[in-house]
């Protein structure tokens, strides 16, 4: 719940999931954090409920699907994870230093640390954004399963800011508010971008375990939620 009142894009969360566990905050809770503060806060609600006039269940529909993903994620976690699956986040050692000057060197340290995967998953995303034919769309939205399953790797592929998906999402007409619903579900919790960052904080063992299993569930719940709300 506290992702609803501490607005944050998803590149934000993970350096700061980061710092929750360093303090000492169960891992479990910290990657509920993770994936609820970019999907569920105010910001992201207002610009969906502005991308989806006609449509206002939509706003319902991606809160409690992702409130739902990012639970069960942390619940998860907490009955099977591994402590040996995460790398614990590193930090630059300040001590000796006034609290100002830690302050400002931790946030040099997680923006130069998180950056550099930033860029590399930026590009990545770029370049498939560029190769993916448009005609594509149009031929799996005529088909309500595979235009799921396709809407939620193209949120994975494209890795747009959460922010400003609901407004893509509202663009993709020719496809169901379901399938919408999996895009604006699974964007904000697993993208390229989020996987890089993920990997370069927690490690690869974790992120390759962490990554697709919410991808499935993001999937899941937005296909029941869906059903129920839309």
């Amino acid at each position: 719940m506290a992702g609803v009142v501490l607005p944050g894009c998803e590149c934000a969360s993970v350096p700061v999931a980061g710092a929750l566990v360093r303090r000492g905050v169960t891992p479990a809770a910290a990657l509920a954090f993770l994936l609820s503060a970019p999907a569920i806060n105010p910001v992201v609600l207002t610009a969906t409920a502005v991308a989806f006039p006609r449509n206002p269940e939509m706003v319902f529909a991606r809160f409690g699907a992702s409130l739902l993903v990012a639970c069960a994620m942390g619940w998860l976690w907490l009955r099977l994870g591994r402590t040996e699956w995460m790398r614990p986040p590193s930090r630059p050692s300040f001590e000796g230093q006034s609290k100002g000057a830690a302050f400002w060197g931790s946030v040099r340290h997680d923006v130069m640390h998180a950056g550099g995967f930033l860029v590399v998953g930026a590009m990545a995303a770029a370049t498939l954004k560029a190769l993916v034919p448009a005609s594509w769309l149009h031929a799996v939205a005529s088909l309500p399963a595979v235009s799921i399953l396709a809407l939620a790797v193209l949120a994975v592929l494209l890795s747009i800011c959460s922010e400003a998906d609901a407004f893509v999402a509202a663009s993709l007409s020719q496809f169901s508010l379901t399938a919408r619903l999996a895009f604006l579900v699974v964007g904000p919790m697993i993208d390229l971008k989020l996987f890089a960052m993920q990997a370069g904080t927690f490690g690869r063992r974790f992120a390759l375990r962490f990554a697709p299993t919410t991808f499935v569930l993001a999937v899941l719940v937005s296909v029941l939620v869906g059903a129920v709300l839309l």
